[in-house]
């Protein structure tokens, strides 16, 4: 809605080509959960829509989330990151709640999930730089096992 998650989900993008991952990005109205067990690397970006105060997903990203309740990701890598606004008392808790349902299909969490407040700023592109190099490393981990 405002752009702040489409810009986290670049910041990613980039940093996973720098490290030599080839990347696909959807917008998640338009992802397929069954995409995710044909990668190596799962990555949810989200923002959290308040309602009176109370944290919920996005309308766009129920349908995403409710069928990746059914894929098999073991063996998967995953990370989540997003934006959302300290104003509410809910601070970001789609990306909580994509990291749960992620971590609840056997997908190996690669990194711990970064929430922004609002835009990205410095210190948060580098917590999102960092965020990627631990998924890098974990999948290498894994493969290499």
């Amino acid at each position: 809605m405002t752009g702040n998650t489409e810009e986290i989900a670049e910041i990613i993008e980039e940093e996973l080509e720098n490290h030599g991952v080839s990347v696909t990005t959807t917008e998640v109205s338009q992802a397929i959960a069954d995409d995710f067990a044909d990668v190596d690397i799962c990555i949810v970006a989200t923002y959290t829509f308040s309602d009176s105060g109370s944290g919920m997903l996005p309308d766009e990203a129920v349908d995403f989330y409710e069928e990746l309740k059914e894929v098999d990701l073991h063996g998967k890598v995953f990370g989540c990151a997003g934006s959302g606004d300290h104003f509410y008392t809910d601070f970001a808790t789609s990306v909580d709640d994509f990291a749960d349902v992620l971590a609840a299909d056997g997908a190996v969490k690669g990194a711990d999930s970064v929430k922004v407040d609002l835009a990205p700023e410095a210190e948060d592109i580098e917590r999102l730089e960092q965020f990627v190099s631990q998924i890098v490393a974990k999948q290498a981990e894994i493969a290499a096992s």
